[in-house]
């Protein structure tokens, strides 16, 4: 058994812990999959660059509003997909090679293939290539495994040819039909790029709203129903069976209006990832787990067993790159400061969705606040009641932002903006809750540009009853 002073499991935000301050530590990395991890190979950086192209591609049909007359001559597919990873994949390639070959990485070996736990901090590594496995084990590990797209248990799915968002972004050719099995933040981001890009998207969700399970209340429903005008947005439905059909994918589904079918070229699974923690075997090195599989750690990143640490997707339900890298920087700095330790700060996390329209969020929803009985008070604005909203040509209920306060203090409790370039518009409110600044100060105590976007925040602040005097 090989033994290292340090193994990180992971090449996500897991590969950014050693530096040049570890050059005295023996390291191994090891990574099972394609280097670079999700986000950057089949997550948040390859999406949004396809977002950016679907919201180029939706311009001419909004265009008319405004007295310009365009029209999308046609969208070419394997262009655009060759476009975003012919970016990609040389990051991911450079990233590999600096760890096989790059002589400031002499003391850092790397391991391609599965890694599973036979002890607390004992690893069998079963290489990609098919050859022998390898037992290594260390002082300190670091899991930084991620997550995977959840599988559901739906009949007849393993005999049809379903797609995953790690594997869609790479078709060979643009269908004419897709349908979409989920309802959170993959599945609208996903509706938006290929909706936009032509494609005639059939969204099926088990719950009544879209995004109903992040984000605020208010927030899905008016989604939901912006959601039913892009595309066909099927709530309240169970998936029951998937079968294949010629050129076709069919769903058989249980509604409020009894059993029905909806055919596609392509079938999307996206209805939630999970951490990767079953693939390593953590229950061999006695590693404490939720009921939904993520890693158990405290405030400094630290599992249940001694000198073994996670971070990112496989200890965050959150799921998160910005919240990955924080915690990347957490468990640096106690592994090169054991006597000095730093915590993770998890108070104001924000998150986007970057489908039409734009959302973004931080903090409590209404509902949650209700839930906890926080006392609380709501101000909000309409997109369309700005100068910047009439710019948009911006219609009554396309966007607002909607902010919670504490009715004492002033601090805001959670903001929530649906509009164009939320997830920009909403950072006044992420600094204001990260730095305790009370509603007031942040809404008269600077100036905001007129007129611009972010007078949606200024003006939702003025709207809480303590902000404008």
């Amino acid at each position: 058994m090989r033994h290292f002073d340090l193994v990180i499991v992971g090449t996500g935000s897991g590969n950014s812990i050693v530096d040049h301050r570890f050059a005295d530590r023996d390291v191994a990395i090891v990574e099972r999959g394609t280097f670079g991890g999700t986000c950057l190979n089949v997550g948040c950086i390859p999406t949004k660059m396809f977002v950016h192209t679907a919201d180029v591609a939706a311009t001419p049909a909004d265009s008319a509003r405004f007295g310009v007359d365009e029209t999308l001559d046609g969208v070419r597919w394997t262009a655009i997909r060759n476009r975003i990873f012919g970016r990609i994949d040389p990051i991911s390639a450079a990233g590999r090679a600096h760890r096989l070959d790059d002589p400031d990485n002499g003391n850092v070996t790397l391991y391609e293939g599965q890694a599973a736990f036979t002890g607390p901090k004992q690893l069998l590594v079963t290489p990609n290539d098919g050859s022998a496995p390898v037992a290594i084990e260390a002082d300190q590990i670091v899991l930084a495994a991620g997550s995977r797209p959840v599988l559901p248990e739906l009949a007849g799915l393993d005999g049809v040819a379903y797609h995953t968002s790690d594997t869609v972004m790479r078709i060979d050719r643009l269908p004419d039909t897709l349908t979409i099995l989920g309802s959170g933040f993959v599945a609208t981001e996903f509706a938006h790029i290929f909706g936009s890009l032509g494609v005639d998207v059939t969204l099926v969700a088990r719950s009544e709203l879209l995004l109903r399970r992040d984000e605020d209340f208010d927030v899905a429903t008016r989604f939901t129903e912006l959601a039913r005008h892009q595309w066909d947005v099927r709530t309240k439905r169970t998936a029951e069976r998937a079968e294949q059909h010629a050129g076709t994918v069919r769903l058989y589904l249980d509604g409020p209006d009894g059993r029905e079918t909806v055919d596609a070229e392509v079938l999307l699974v996206a209805v939630g990832r999970q951490p990767n923690t079953d693939l390593l075997d953590v229950g061999r090195a006695g590693l404490a787990t939720t009921e939904d599989g993520f890693l158990v750690v405290d405030q400094y990143q630290r599992t249940t067993v001694d000198g073994v640490w996670a971070l990112g997707d496989i200890c965050s339900p959150a799921m998160l790159k910005h919240v990955a890298n924080h915690e990347e920087r957490t468990v640096q700095h106690n592994l090169l400061h054991p006597d000095a330790l730093v915590a993770s700060d998890h108070r104001a996390v924000p998150h986007a969705v970057f489908s039409s329209p734009q959302v973004a969020a931080v903090g409590l929803t209404e509902q949650r606040a209700r839930e906890l009985g926080v006392d609380y008070v709501v101000g909000e604005y309409q997109l369309a009641d700005i100068a910047y909203g009439w710019a948009l040509e911006a219609e009554a209920e396309s966007g607002f932002a909607k902010l919670l306060a504490d009715p004492r203090t002033g601090l805001l409790l959670g903001g929530h903006v649906m509009a164009p370039n939320a997830a920009t518009v909403i950072q006044p409110v992420i600094q204001a809750m990260s730095f305790g600044m009370d509603a007031r100060t942040l809404a008269r105590g600077q100036y905001w540009i007129h007129p611009a976007p972010s007078e949606l925040i200024e003006n939702a602040l003025l709207r809480l009853p303590f902000a404008s005097r």
